[in-house]
């Protein structure tokens, strides 16, 4: 499954490579490719709990390809923390795949790479 993100300070650009070199999977930034099949979005949570931007006109155009978001934050934000997946996931219908405290760790690495390798 391709792997689609958008990172401002590129904790979610180092997790979607790495989960892309652990997959030999395809990882694209969404503010400058388009997908070309179903894909896995990782995101993060801007302001006190917002969905990106670039984010946001990204999934408009190709949100029906979408099959699970994770997203990224800060533990600091409280009950806001990563909540950009919790409201991909409800406007899309797709599950929240996990969300992780800025680039996550080992555990968020492997929840998530067990979550693709159901999806086969």
């Amino acid at each position: 499954m391709l792997l689609a993100y958008d990172s401002l300070t590129g904790n979610v650009r180092r997790l979607a490579q790495e989960l892309a070199g652990t997959l030999g999977a395809e990882v694209v930034d969404v503010r400058s490719h388009l997908p070309a099949s179903e894909y896995l979005l990782l995101t993060y949570t801007f302001g006190t709990g917002q969905v990106p931007d670039s984010t946001r006109r990204f999934l408009e155009r190709h949100g029906h390809l979408l099959r699970g978001v994770v997203s990224s934050g800060s533990y600091h934000w409280g009950q806001n923390f990563a909540r950009a997946a919790d409201v991909i996931a409800q406007t899309y219908r797709v599950p929240v795949v996990a969300k992780v405290n800025k680039g996550g760790t080992a555990a968020d690495r492997a929840r998530v790479l067990a979550w693709l390798g159901e999806q086969h």
